[in-house]
């Protein structure tokens, strides 16, 4: 008897359909697997053995062969155990074949039979719409997930006799709604605030272009100037997530299995934060099982590099094609995955290995060369695609001891979506959205100067040495400026304070 259960399988963030066929034939009792399954998945004939039986239906006694077609594709996770165990029993003529007809499946067995949780659920949801399935069957902690896709009926379902019950006609299971989808209501980060921040106003200016922006960000200062405290408070004045980006922020966080319990959609922007010790593989995606890395999970928010000169230099020269094109490519040989990762890039690092390099109130032990030496782990391509140098000094005394509230990060944040706003309009025609992401074209049609603009920065590139890679980068940076002041032109005094954010492109 053969049987035949849709089910999908995760290649990056992106699911694609596989059919499970089950056929049980007269025989020595074998059970045997076939298109190309992976450890986990070759295991699944043990649960699914035990969970058949632990429901109360019989296990045949046959030889059974499953085969997980397309054929040519691995295939891994424990998310085709309740397919197969529904293929079985379809196969048995427990449950009739039209039933299944329609539904993609999902979820892995315990022992007992209930069912528990799988990765790439939303996925999968999204597939079964795209491909026009009438609904998928999932487990009921992915439900939440998977039904922020509109078109697509989700049942959700505890145990494999419950969805055995549900495709015989027995039992009723209504689709379930998540209010997510109905309404949709991003969080902000409450555990910090820019209001908490002592002094530092010429940094919060700083932070401030390059959240309007989207700008990357590069920060030098001594210990203990506030550098991580800062950047740690970045999102908090970032526009809100809109559904769209939730939506394929969740879809990552999704695959990677970082997904709370029941959890819909990811509300927040987010905030990854690596150790310098991390792999290349940890930073961009991949390994032997390929898994999204550091910077798909910071997709739609920031990726925090604290000390970033003792990062690896082959990990930090992985971040250029991220930069760049804004989206991972990892080759193997039997595939490529693609994993998106738009994030705006924060580094914070000493000026020198003793980290009081033009402090007034420590001496610098570094000697040149080891300054030169330091700073060099830090290569040029990888700062051409920087956008802000800034230098964050120690906070003062009487500002630490000031009394009076800072600027909340609600205030800057008003401002900064403000900003977003006119961008959006300007680039409503392309697949830009904030300044930074601008080519050499939109430079020219939107970051055009004349007069003493043009003037003033035709003197800053040759009395400070700034470089022709620095050009461009001001200009951005001036446009953004510009924005947060309204003005639809770039003025001097713009221009002025864009060259001040590129300190490491001038002349030692």
């Amino acid at each position: 008897m053969l049987a035949k259960v849709l089910s999908s399988a995760v290649i990056g963030i992106d699911a694609y359909a596989v059919e499970v066929e089950v056929d049980i034939a007269a025989g020595l009792p074998v059970f045997n697997m076939v298109g190309l399954p992976e450890t986990a998945v070759k295991e699944s004939k043990d649960r699914v053995k035990s969970a058949i039986k632990n429901s109360g239906y019989s296990f045949p006694d046959d030889r059974i062969t499953v085969n997980l077609a397309p054929a040519d594709i691995k295939k891994e996770g424990t998310g085709f155990d309740l397919p197969i165990a529904l293929g079985l029993l379809s196969a048995t003529r427990v449950i009739d074949q039209a039933a299944l007809d329609g539904y993609l499946v999902l979820g892995e067995l315990s022992l007992d039979g209930r069912v528990k949780p799988v990765t790439g659920a939303l996925s999968t949801a999204l597939a079964a719409r795209d491909a026009g399935y009438a609904g998928i069957i999932v487990p009921v902690d992915n439900a939440q997930e998977a039904a922020v896709v509109a078109g697509v009926a989700v049942i959700p379902v505890q145990t494999l006799c419950q969805a055995t019950e549900f495709l015989r006609g027995l039992v009723a299971i209504a689709p379930h709604v998540s209010a997510a989808m109905q309404d949709f209501l991003p969080e902000e980060p409450a555990d910090h605030d820019f209001a908490e921040v002592k002094g530092q106003e010429h940094v919060k200016r700083a932070l401030e272009v390059a959240a309007a922006g989207g700008h990357n960000l590069l920060m030098v200062g001594p210990p203990g100037s506030g550098k991580t405290m800062l950047a740690r408070r970045i999102p908090t004045i970032l526009p809100a997530l809109t559904f769209e980006e939730a939506i394929e922020t969740t879809r990552i966080y999704s695959v990677a299995g970082l997904l709370q319990r029941g959890q819909a959609l990811v509300r927040q922007r987010p905030f990854r934060s690596p150790h310098h010790t991390i792999s290349d593989a940890g930073l961009i995606g991949g390994g032997h099982l390929p898994r999204p890395g550091e910077v798909s999970l910071a997709h739609n928010g920031v990726l925090f590099l604290d000390e970033l000169p003792e990062f690896k230099k082959n990990v930090l020269e992985v971040l250029r094609q991220p930069l760049e094109d804004r989206q991972v490519t990892i080759a193997r040989a039997a595939s490529t995955l693609t994993y998106p990762c738009s994030f705006m890039l924060i580094g914070a690092m000493n000026p020198c290995p003793c980290g009081y390099l033009g402090d007034d109130r420590h001496e610098c032990l570094c000697s040149r060369h080891q300054v030169t030496r330091y700073r060099s782990r830090i290569s040029g391509p990888l700062l051409d695609r920087i956008d802000l140098h800034l230098e964050v000094p120690a906070v003062a005394y009487r500002d630490l001891m000031n009394g009076s509230p800072a600027e909340a990060s609600a205030a800057i944040r008003n401002r900064v979506g403000a900003a977003r706003a006119l961008q959006s309009q300007r680039f409503a025609r392309s697949k830009i959205y904030c300044n930074a992401q601008m080519g050499s074209r939109q430079i020219h049609a939107h970051c055009r100067i004349t007069g003493a603009p043009r003037i003033l920065l035709e003197q800053a590139i040759d009395r400070l040495g700034l470089s022709a890679r620095a050009y461009n980068r001001i200009l951005k940076i001036a446009r953004t400026v510009a924005d947060l002041a309204g003005e639809s032109g770039i003025g001097a005094a713009h221009i002025a304070e864009a060259i001040q954010y590129r300190s490491l492109d001038r002349r030692s």
